[in-house]
């Protein structure tokens, strides 16, 4: 069978750690990248986005992940991210104000970290409403 080990793991929790036949995450710099068993050694940067997961069974399971790193070595693959959630994980509420406060912190006058600071909140809080809404739960 073509499937690799993979393991998410999230600031606050192991999110997967089990055989998976492809992962496809938001790479910081080439926008979606997959990766199938046996793929070249590498280490990428990840942003905040939606990954999708097809494991060993064929079950899919897409989830937003944050911002992180992801290692392929030797068919082993590790994302470590700040955040990975499943969609009914998400609390529509809670990143519909992280966006108001975001956009609310962008309106005022801020300093030039500030502002790049309350930028990745709101896209932050946009990506999971993102993915709240597409799989619609």
């Amino acid at each position: 069978m073509n499937t690799f080990k993979l393991k998410i793991v999230a600031s606050n929790k192991i999110f997967f750690d089990a055989e998976a036949r492809s992962l496809v995450v938001p790479h910081a710099d080439m926008g979606l990248e997959g990766f199938l068993a046996h793929h070249e050694d590498c280490v990428v940067p990840i942003e905040t986005g939606e990954m999708k997961i097809i494991d060993a069974n064929g079950n899919v399971l897409n989830a937003f992940v944050g911002n992180g790193f992801f290692e392929f070595l030797n068919n082993t693959a590790t994302l470590v991210c700040i955040s990975a959630e499943l969609p009914e994980e998400i609390d529509e509420r809670r990143a519909q104000e992280a966006k108001e406060r975001a956009e609310e912190e962008m309106r005022n006058q801020q300093s030039q970290l500030e502002y790049f600071h309350s930028q990745a909140n709101l896209a932050r809080a946009m990506e999971r409403l993102k993915v709240k809404n597409r799989h619609n739960i």
